[in-house]
């Protein structure tokens, strides 16, 4: 088997900051059954981290800028780690997240192999 970076990214965390408790905790919800769905399936590496909104990014020459990033459309959310045994598999287990539902993605990547 191989191990695959699930990277989700959103458009909209502003609108995500605006939601009633109840509408976060729903929401929390279905990515505790959707991540327990992979996990039940032997499939869950690592379940990755939630990333906060600011940042810095360190350009070549040195220069550094501060986040979030407008010039990018999407922002990256989160990440986990899945094992499966190839990435068509791996896309299968990205399909369902509740990430999708609000207009994110998911970008698959494999860990690399040396």
């Amino acid at each position: 088997m191989k191990e695959f970076a699930l990277l989700f990214r959103h458009p909209n965390f502003d609108g995500l900051s605006k939601s009633s408790p109840q509408e976060m905790q729903a929401l929390q919800k279905k990515w505790q059954n959707w991540s327990s769905s992979i996990s039940s399936q032997g499939k869950l590496v690592n379940q990755g981290m939630r990333l906060s909104l600011e940042g810095k990014v360190l350009k070549s020459g040195g220069v550094v800028t501060d986040g979030p990033f407008a010039e990018i459309k999407e922002m990256l959310a989160s990440f986990i780690v899945v094992k499966a045994e190839n990435i068509d598999e791996a896309v299968t287990l990205a399909h369902g997240c509740p990430i999708l539902e609000g207009g994110g993605s998911v970008e698959i990547r494999p860990i690399w192999q040396q």
